[in-house]
């Protein structure tokens, strides 16, 4: 037996309800929604914490605010979107998530990623590792002479950073160059084998944007600008994000 559709409207006054009328497509309609599943079924976060898209969708679309902003499932979204490809209405739903985020008192957000967020916003490097341009160019330049004298087929193979005028601006995981800086040069060999004109730049280098997961919209702009303004600054034609 099929689900009743769902009934926008009601009795309680609702900012969700609102917010899902906001992100559905041009001539979309919620009425039309069945709860088909279709969000569920591909979902890494179904059945964390007792929800999953299809349910958060549906209490959101009834007015739950206070049940759908106090689950912690909100932080269990990845965000991959799965879910807005799959949905036959392409509701986006991990906005609708972001949203229940941010109404978190920002204290009382994951302790994780609001620290890599507040690391990242140390410096100009954008590492969530608190990594300064100066201890990232000394690692990379390091890693860098020991790949090429270990291994003479590479010895030509380079790792720039800030190299006017490349055609790539790379960023990098920023745990890789604190605490596994082997995991770069695999990438730099790939690079230099296809003749990659390719460049890091010291500011703005760090791949993670923690401050987007955290739903701080302010300190999400900032980084983000940070690395933009540094592969402008260097005439770069293409952000390679490696994350």
């Amino acid at each position: 037996m099929a689900e009743e559709a769902i009934k926008l409207g009601g009795k309680r006054k609702s900012i969700f309800l609102d917010k899902v009328k906001e992100i559905l497509p041009d001539g979309g309609n919620l009425n039309l929604c069945l709860t088909c599943g279709a969000c569920s079924s591909g979902c890494p976060a179904t059945g964390l914490a007792d929800m999953d898209p299809r349910k958060f969708l549906r209490m959101a679309a009834l007015g739950m605010d206070e049940e759908i902003t106090k689950s912690p499932w909100v932080w269990m979204c990845t965000g991959c979107q799965r879910c807005v490809y799959v949905c036959p209405m392409e509701i986006n739903i991990p906005q609708l998530v972001y949203e229940a985020r941010a109404t978190w008192p920002r204290e009382e957000r994951p302790k994780g990623i609001l620290g890599s967020c507040d690391m990242a916003l140390r410096n100009d490097s954008g590492s969530a590792m608190g990594t300064s341009e100066d201890d990232f160019k000394f690692v990379v330049e390091d890693v860098l002479e020991e790949y090429q004298e270990a291994q003479p087929e590479f010895k030509d193979m380079q790792a720039p950073i800030d190299k006017q005028g490349a055609e790539f601006f790379l960023n990098q995981n920023s745990r890789e160059p604190v605490t596994e800086p082997d995991e770069m040069p695999p990438l730099w060999k790939i690079l230099h084998l296809v003749g990659a004109d390719w460049t890091y730049g010291s500011k703005g280098w760090g791949g993670e944007n923690y401050c987007m997961f955290l739903a701080d919209n302010e300190s999400w702009e900032h980084i983000t600008r940070i690395a933009a303004k540094q592969a402008d600054d260097l005439g770069c034609k293409v952000f390679l994000n490696t994350e």
